[in-house]
């Protein structure tokens, strides 16, 4: 498969924006780009469990859904859910209606809040977990720090964190810079990645 295509634009792009019609608008404006505002983090948390055995192109178009029955990821908001609400999500058709998958979001952000209370902020533990400038082209699925990462949330509580999760999180999330070396947005990720301002 051919790593970068260019676009009605002329620019060259990492070539998994095709996939989907969302994707380009997705891959040039947030995916590699660095964040730390906790309920963005939470959210991609969320979404990425969510996604497990699904694709993300399914998770992405649902987005807007997620993020009204989760009370846009309010950390403290979500961490009150009870019966009430799991059984509400579960006949929500705008939603990946798994409870498993539902219940760990819940649960996660009880971990959250804990976790907030110990480091500060979720930013705080996340970003000691990123990866080094990478110059080639990365296919892996995991890393060992994503593995680490993984780990210590495991260690935590955390529910649907396995490496491969924690990864495509990193990715996202801007702990790591995916972008092939050829498309246009990677300059953009590395800019952005040296004025940003790690949280302490």
């Amino acid at each position: 498969m051919t790593a970068t295509v260019v676009g009605s634009d002329g620019l060259c792009r990492c070539a998994w924006v095709t996939a989907a019609p969302d994707f380009q608008r997705y891959h040039d404006t947030e995916w590699g780009f660095p964040v730390k505002e906790d309920r963005h983090l939470f959210e991609k948390v969320c979404l990425e469990a969510f996604q497990c055995g699904l694709s993300w192109r399914t998770v992405l178009e649902k987005r807007e859904n997620f993020r009204r029955a989760f009370c846009d990821f309010h950390i403290e908001s979500v961490a009150a859910f009870g019966p009430v609400q799991i059984e509400r999500m579960l006949t929500d058709s705008g939603l990946i209606r798994n409870r498993r998958k539902i219940e760990a979001a819940i649960h996660n952000a009880r971990c959250a809040r804990d976790m907030i209370k110990e480091e500060g902020s979720l930013a705080a533990f996340f970003w000691r977990f990123e990866e080094p400038t990478n110059a080639q082209p990365v296919t892996r699925t995991t890393s060992p720090r994503s593995q680490a990462l993984s780990k210590a949330l495991k260690s935590r509580g955390w529910k649907f964190v396995g490496p491969t999760t924690c990864y495509a999180f990193m990715q996202a999330m801007g702990l790591v810079n995916d972008h092939h070396p050829d498309c246009a947005v990677r300059g953009q990720v590395v800019s952005a990645r040296r004025v940003f301002v790690k949280p302490d």
